[in-house]
């Protein structure tokens, strides 16, 4: 999953999570991708903040270039907090779902999606551990994964 900063004709900044840099472009080229204040999907990636590692292995985010002058932090900051909140509830709602829902097979996950794949054992809803080199090998031979959200709340 990628996430980019996103930026509207009209200033608005939001950010939007992504499969990968292609799944963007297409969505962007369909017209599927849309500011979440105005509406409008004239939308461009907006200049993005690596990621660091410091010498002690702890990853700290670096600096975030100022926004511009005509979006100030009181117009879009409650508006996307409440959107941030709203999407959060939403993804959690899913996790929960999905957890109730499916069998959780753990690390055997990427075998028995293969296996399900591929007819070898009946279809049914799973969920489980894959690592990121895993998850693209099953999405190459055309299995159908998606990562389960993972929220702030999970890390604490």
């Amino acid at each position: 999953m990628i996430r980019y900063n996103l930026r509207c004709e009209k200033g608005h900044a939001f950010e939007s999570w992504f499969q990968s840099s292609a799944a963007y472009e297409s969505q962007e080229k369909r017209r599927l991708v849309s500011c979440p204040a105005c509406g409008t999907v004239k939308v461009e990636r907006a200049i993005m903040a690596p990621r660091i590692v410091t010498k002690k292995g702890r990853e700290a985010p670096a600096p975030v270039p100022a926004a511009p002058a005509e979006v100030t932090a009181s117009e879009s900051t409650p508006l996307l907090m409440a959107q941030e909140r709203e999407l959060r509830t939403k993804l959690k709602e899913l996790r929960d779902h999905i957890v109730k829902n499916a069998d959780n097979v753990g690390e055997r996950f990427p075998n028995e999606a293969r296996k399900m794949h591929y007819g070898d054992i009946e279809h049914r809803p799973i969920y489980g551990e894959a690592s990121a080199d895993e998850a693209r090998a099953l999405i190459d031979e055309g299995v159908e994964v998606s990562p389960l959200p993972v929220l702030p709340d999970d890390r604490n």
